[in-house]
This record gives structure tokens, sequence and C-alpha cells, in this order.
């Protein structure tokens, strides 16, 4: 006889990221499965999510206190209504040789979240593991959104709906960027912010995002510089905001700068973020 390795290729990296939608909104991502062997290849599709063993496997103790390193939960925040937050279709079949197979992958969350996700595997024959996706994504109750430097928040949250007296009050985000300077370069050190302005058809197209950048005299004085600071975004569209630094003549490295700014960005709402710039010299290597 002959033994035949089955192979095949995903057009999909390790990592499927849905992006930014407005919760209670659904986007899908197309996913292509090619069959590169010579024989036909059974499938299934498996989320982690749906995993018999998940539930026993919440009971442990989270990544982020355990590891500085690993960031993301494999299985992120789900739902409150009990739906998955992604799914996948079809879920098996086969592949002829020689052929592809098209699948759809669905984010629907519905509720506020910056940590949605899920792990997809591809398995071949019901045991052999052809691909393994990281599927993420990010669900706002406003059109805008900003992201960009060192994650200063938890990055699990409660499935409790809870309820402040007085209604809900928006409490001031956090951002820190972190510039490194590498010592007697010529180039700055650099850092930039992501402000977005999400597109659905659950908005109003003629609302536009604004966003600002207060640049006070101390960050000037510490050797900081801004690169579009202010602007205004219609749906769909992202800007960037740049930073950059250069040692002053007057620093004492045993103190390196930290200053803060403030980020306005104005919607329906207006949220506030306060920026933290903190730079420091790090030698060639």
């Amino acid at each position: 006889g002959h033994g035949v390795v089955p192979s095949t290729e995903c057009s999909v990296g390790e990592v499927l990221d849905m992006g930014y939608i407005m919760a209670g909104d659904t986007v899908t991502a197309p996913l292509k499965i090619e069959n590169t062997s010579n024989l036909t290849l059974p499938f299934s599709i498996q989320l982690e999510s749906l995993s018999p063993t998940w539930d026993r496997d919440r009971q442990k103790i989270p990544s982020f206190l355990t590891s500085s390193l690993q960031r993301t939960e494999i299985v992120g925040t789900q739902n409150y209504n009990g739906f998955s937050v992604f799914s996948v279709s079809p879920t098996e079949g086969k592949i002829e040789a020689g052929m592809s197979q098209d699948f759809v992958v669905t984010f629907s969350p519905d509720h506020e979240s910056l940590y949605y996700s899920d792990h997809l595997k591809v398995l071949l024959f019901g045991k052999q593991t052809a691909h393994e996706i990281h599927l993420k994504g990010a669900a706002r109750d406003h059109p805008m959104f900003v992201e960009g430097g060192v994650p200063l928040d938890v990055p699990v949250e409660s499935l409790a709906v809870t309820a402040e007296e007085g209604g809900p009050k928006e409490a001031m985000r956090s951002l820190l960027l972190v510039l490194e300077y590498v010592e007697g370069s010529a180039e700055s050190a650099r850092a930039e912010i992501t402000v977005g302005a999400i597109q659905s058809p659950l908005l109003a197209a003629k609302k536009a995002v604004e966003f600002s950048l207060d640049s006070g005299p101390e960050l000037q004085r510490a050797g900081f510089e801004l690169a579009g600071p202010r602007g205004a975004l219609e749906r769909g569209e992202l800007q960037r905001i740049g930073v950059s630094w250069v040692p002053p003549a007057d620093l004492q490295t045993s103190n390196p700068p930290l200053v803060s700014a403030l980020l306005t960005v104005k919607g329906d709402i207006t949220e506030s973020y306060r920026v933290l710039l903190m730079a420091r010299i790090v030698s060639a290597a």
C-alpha cells in the first residue's frame, strides 16, 4: 500500500481579528481551506468555547495572575444571552482532492467588551488538527474607540450584570505609551495611538467623531512631540496620533520623564482618556 499525508492550506493565519463593532451588531468574515492532497478529507470545526471541558477549565487561576507574558485568555468574554459570540458555518463535511471549502465566521456580541475571543480548530478525520486560529473581536456601545500602548486593565470580565445607583458612570480610562530611545541614535523614539469611528448600519452616517490630545508645555519641556493630535473621522475611518521623544539636554537619566496628557473623543457622548507618556533611554544592542 501507499501512505498518503493529508495536506491543506488556510486563507487565514494564526489570528482572525473581527475588529470593533457596535454591541448588538453582527459581522462576518470569509475563511477558505484548500485540499492540496490527492485524497478526500473529511473535516470538522471545533470552538473552544463549546468544549465540554471548558467549564471545568474556567475554574483555574486566570493567566493574567500567573503570567505577565500572556495577555489574552484563549476563551475570553462571552455573551450574556448564552449564545456563542463566534460561530462558524459549515461545521463538518468533506473536501475533495484539489478542491476547497468556503467557511463563514460570524461575530455577534451582545454587550460592550474589548476582550471577546475564542479558539477555532479544524480537524481532519475527527482527530488530526490541521489548523488552529485565534478568533478575537471587540464591541462598543458608542461609535468610537481608542487603542494603543500598554493595556492597564484586566483582560477578563465578570458575566454578572451590575447596576449602579443613579445610572452608569463613565470612568476615565488610561493608556500607557512607553517610548524607548536608543542611546546615541539619530532617530527619535516613537509610539502611536489609534482613534477609530465604527461603521455600522445601526448608526446614522452623518454623525462624525472628533478627537483632540491636549499637548501642554510640560510635554514639550520633557522632549515629547505630537503628530496629528486632533482631527475628525467619518464612519469606518482610522487616524493615528504619533508621539516622538528625543531626550532633552538637561535630562536626568536616573529619573526618566513620566507625563500625562488628556485625550478627548466626541461621538454620541464625550469620552476622556488619560494618556501616560513614559520615556527611557536604552543602550544599543
